[in-house]
């Protein structure tokens, strides 16, 4: 499978995500990158993501374009990410982004515990 921009967004991000994306990569001076996004690891407690400047787009990745930001997903991740909502959220802590993925209540629900441990429970093979 080859890397292909699409016209359907898989996901969302907010426009306040992608201003504060388009400023980190102005700061950088790599406003012609895109934002690669990622599942980092998966546990009982859920999904773990990842965001990354990404200036290449590799075989089976899929890109697309959402308020002007390029992104980029790779074919794992993204089977795992469809539908999910990225926003950009601060209290008085600060800030961060945060993942709203359907797929992850569905998937948890299907075996994991809910635990938080790294262990595998609830995992049946």
């Amino acid at each position: 499978m080859s890397s292909g921009v699409i016209t359907d967004a898989p996901i969302t991000l907010s426009e306040r995500a992608v201003r504060e994306i388009q400023s980190v990569l102005e700061k950088e001076n790599r406003s012609s990158d895109a934002l690669r996004i990622f599942v980092a690891d998966r546990d009982c407690s859920g999904y773990k993501y990842g965001m990354g400047i990404d200036d290449t787009s590799h075989n089976g990745d899929t890109e697309f374009v959402q308020h002007g930001l390029r992104v980029v997903i790779d074919a794992t991740s993204l089977e795992h990410m469809i539908g999910t909502t990225v926003e950009y959220v601060e209290d008085e802590h600060g800030g961060a982004f945060r993942f709203e993925n359907p797929n992850a209540a569905t998937e948890e629900s299907s075996g994991g515990c809910g635990c938080g441990c790294r262990c595998g429970c609830g995992d049946e093979e």
